[in-house]
């Protein structure tokens, strides 16, 4: 694998950093955690790019690492601590996977198309140190209720409905970051479970391409 270290350091420098990503843990993941690692070869000399890199095969719906700044910047919403359990929703290859578990205490990531968890599940391997992710295979909707509850979710992607199975899954006190594309513009939010109701802020306007599994269904017109 080629050397991309420069290109990391610049793609902290130049696009993390202004974009008000403050947390010093965050700034130290993003320069080790190799993201060239977790996209095919032909996206590898364009991974510290301010993109969105569509990872899914041919003929697959797109499944993306989302832009660095946006990456950082939802992380840091999460404001995760050692002892938390996170779960990535949508995790692709596992790149913020990744991050989280350089934050958390363990991570559980989900991802729906089955090629992607199984590179996700042996880039990880080959780079070692985390051995506190579970990346499993499932539909982005239902979240992993076998191991909830979450002090943490974050959503790899948007999602253009309310995912009230996924609320469930949070412990009270719990939170959710994720970008809300049910309106325009699409905005990055965080949810807060509490006592018998979920309260909502909004972060940042942002757009991300929709998670498979959170489209908004077709209205059918008479």
């Amino acid at each position: 694998m080629s050397d991309y270290s420069t290109a990391r350091r610049n793609m902290v420098d130049g696009q993390v950093r202004p974009s008000s990503v403050t947390d010093w843990r965050i700034i130290d993941a993003m320069r080790t955690v190799p993201r060239d690692g977790f996209v095919p070869p032909s996206l590898r000399d364009m991974s510290y790019l301010d993109l969105d890199l569509n990872v899914a095969a041919p003929g697959e719906p797109p499944r993306c690492l989302l832009r660095p700044a946006v990456t950082a910047r939802l992380l840091q919403a999460a404001d995760l601590h050692s002892n938390d359990h996170v779960l990535v929703v949508g995790c692709a290859t596992g790149y913020l996977a990744a991050l989280a578990a350089k934050l958390a205490g363990r991570v559980t990531a989900t991802e729906s198309q089955p090629a992607l968890a199984e590179q996700g599940r042996d880039m990880l391997k080959r780079l070692g140190g985390f051995g506190n992710i579970e990346l499993q295979t499932a539909p982005a909707e239902h979240g992993a209720p076998d191991r909830a509850p979450f002090d943490v979710i974050i959503l790899n992607g948007a999602t253009e409905i309310v995912p009230l199975q996924l609320y469930q899954q949070l412990r009270l006190g719990g939170r959710l970051v994720g970008i809300f594309a049910r309106s325009q513009p699409p905005r990055a939010e965080i949810v807060i479970r509490s006592e018998g109701d979920f309260g909502s802020r909004i972060l940042f306007d942002v757009a991300a391409p929709v998670l498979p599994g959170l489209q908004k269904l077709p209205e059918f017109a008479f």
